[in-house]
C-alpha cells in the first residue's frame, strides 16, 4: 500500500515516526492512535486515488486537519492512514452578490477571514481554535457566534466528497432552498469522517455589520447569569453572541491573559447591527434585563482592538486552564439542553462539583444552552481518572434528563461514544444502516461516531 501512495504522491507520503505521532491525537486526553502513514493530498483526485489504494488494501482512512477536536476524532485507533488536508487551502470561487464562497477542506477559519477582508463580508462561525474548514464542516462546530448565525449545519450549502469506494459526489448547491431529492449535504455535516471525505465546502456569507459593541458583566449569582440569558431569548433580541463563564474559569483566565475581571459570574455579550441606534436598542434592552438579575455593572468594549481583547480573553479559556496546572491533560466536555433547563443544569452540575471536590472551570455558549467543563486530569491517577469519569458521566445524564444532548459542539468521536444509545436509542439502526450503506467494508474513521453493534 505504501509504494503504491509513494507511487501516487512521491516525498507526500511520511512513515516517520515523528509525523505519525502527531497525526495520532488531537487536544483531547484520549489515547493516541498512530496511523501507519500520513499522506498529503492537494486535490480531490489525489484524495480519491489515495481512497482507492487503502480501499483495494482494506486499509483505515482517517481524515485530519488542524489536529484541535476534542473528542478524539482524528486518533488513528486502528491503524491505517491519515489524509493531513491541510494542503488543501485554495479558495476556489467567491460569489459577493450570492453571499456565498467555495473553498478547499484545508482552508483554516482565520484564512477565510483574511481572503474576507477588505470584501465588506464574513464568515461568522467561531469556534475558538483556528480550525480547517473541513474538520469544522465533519463536527458540525459551532462556538460563539451560534446563537445568531447558526451552526456549520445551518452555514454549509454544500459539498464535495470522496466516498468509500474512491467515488467523488456533490451535493447542495448554491441555491438558498431547494426541495430535491435527500439533503444530503446535511448528512455529511457532523459526520466526522465516517461516510467520506470532505475535500471542497460550500458555504454562506453574511455582511460585516456596520455597528459592533462587545459588553462584560458580571452578575451576583450563576443563577441570575443564565436567568438573563434566557429572558434575552425568550424576548428575541438579536444578540450575536452570550457567553457565560464561572469565578473559576475566570481566576484563569484572569491569570494567563493578564486580564482583571471581577471573580463573579459573568457574561460576555456582542452586539451587531446595521446602525448605532439599532445595537443601542439591543443594549438598553439587554442592560435592564441584567440589573434585574444582580448585574454588578457593564464594561463596554466598542474599539475594534477592545473587542479583540475581550474575545481573545474569551477564547483563551482552553489554554488558561491547561497552564493553570502544568503536567496535567485536559479533559474537556460539553453538553447542550433547552435553554429553559440551562441555570437548573448548571447550578446542578456546580453543585455536583462541590460534592466531589473537584474544580472544573465552566464557560458556556450560553444563547443556546451550550456550556463545557474543563477537568484536568492526572492520567497516571486511576482514584482521579474515575472521579473525573463519574463527574462526566453525571453531566451527560443531567442534560439528557432536561431533554439535552450528550454534546453541544465537540462532536462524539471516541469520547462520547458510549452515551449515542440512551440519546438515540433506535434510530441508532437507521445510522448504522446508512454507515454500511456508504462504508460496507467500515474503513471511514472506524470505531467513531456510531457504536458498533
Amino acid at each position: 500500500m505504501i509504494d503504491e501512495l509513494r507511487s501516487l504522491l512521491g516525498e507526500r507520503v511520511s512513515t516517520a515516526g515523528s509525523v505519525r505521532e502527531h497525526h495520532s491525537h488531537g487536544e483531547s486526553w484520549h489515547a493516541a492512535g498512530m496511523p501507519e502513514a500520513v499522506v498529503f493530498p492537494v486535490s480531490t483526485e489525489e484524495v480519491s486515488a489515495i481512497v482507492r489504494i487503502c480501499a483495494r488494501h482494506g486499509k483505515p482512512i482517517v481524515p485530519f486537519g488542524m489536529g484541535s477536536s476534542l473528542e478524539g476524532h482524528v486518533n488513528a485507533i486502528r491503524g491505517g492512514v491519515s489524509i493531513d488536508m491541510t494542503r488543501m487551502t485554495r479558495v476556489l470561487r467567491l460569489s459577493p452578490d450570492d453571499l456565498d464562497i467555495t473553498v478547499e477542506a484545508g482552508l483554516t477559519r482565520l484564512k477565510l477571514d483574511a481572503h474576507l477582508k477588505n470584501t465588506g463580508l464574513m464568515f461568522p462561525i467561531d469556534p475558538g481554535a483556528d480550525a480547517t474548514l473541513g474538520g469544522m464542516t465533519a463536527t458540525r462546530a459551532s462556538g460563539t457566534t451560534a446563537v445568531r448565525y447558526g451552526t456549520m449545519r445551518e452555514n454549509v450549502l454544500g459539498l464535495t466528497v470522496v466516498l468509500a469506494d474512491g467515488q467523488v459526489i456533490t451535493t447542495g448547491g448554491r441555491a438558498r432552498k431547494s426541495s430535491s431529492g435527500y439533503d444530503l449535504t446535511r448528512l455529511f455535516v457532523g459526520s466526522e469522517g465516517t461516510l467520506g471525505v470532505i475535500t471542497d465546502i460550500t458555504l454562506r456569507l453574511y455582511g460585516k455589520p456596520e455597528a459592533v459593541r462587545a459588553a462584560v458583566c458580571p452578575l451576583e449569582t450563576m443563577a441570575g447569569a443564565a436567568a438573563t440569558v434566557i429572558q434575552t431569548i425568550q424576548l428575541g433580541i438579536p444578540v450575536a453572541r452570550i457567553e457565560i463563564v464561572d469565578e473559576a474559569q475566570l481566576r484563569v483566565v484572569n491569570a494567563y491573559s493578564k486580564t482583571n475581571y471581577p471573580i463573579s459570574p459573568t457574561l460576555f455579550f456582542e452586539f451587531h447591527g446595521i446602525s448605532d441606534v439599532m445595537v443601542d436598542e439591543q443594549i438598553k434592552a439587554v442592560e435592564e434585563i441584567a440589573r434585574e438579575q444582580g448585574a454588578k455593572g457593564f464594561q463596554w468594549a466598542s474599539t475594534l482592538e477592545d473587542r479583540a481583547t475581550l474575545w481573545t480573553a474569551r477564547h483563551n479559556a482552553y489554554y488558561a486552564t491547561v497552564a493553570s496546572r502544568p503536567g496535567a491533560r485536559a479533559w474537556t466536555t460539553d453538553i447542550c439542553v433547552p435553554i429553559s433547563h440551562l441555570a437548573e443544569c448548571i447550578l446542578e452540575t456546580q453543585a455536583d462539583l462541590k460534592g466531589a471536590g473537584v474544580v472544573a472551570p465552566l464557560v458556556g455558549h450560553a444563547g443556546d444552552g451550550n456550556f463545557h467543563l474543563i477537568f484536568m486530569l492526572d492520567a497516571n491517577d486511576p482514584q482521579e481518572f474515575e472521579r473525573i469519569s463519574r463527574l462526566n458521566e453525571r453531566l451527560v445524564e443531567r442534560s439528557l434528563k432536561f431533554g439535552g444532548t450528550c454534546s453541544g459542539e465537540h462532536g462524539v468521536g471516541i469520547g462520547k461514544l458510549k452515551y449515542l444509545s440512551k440519546e438515540h436509542g433506535a434510530s441508532l439502526d437507521v445510522m448504522r444502516s446508512i454507515k454500511r450503506a456508504l462504508d460496507p467494508n467500515n474503513l471511514m474513521n472506524p470505531g467513531k461516531l456510531i457504536p458498533e453493534a
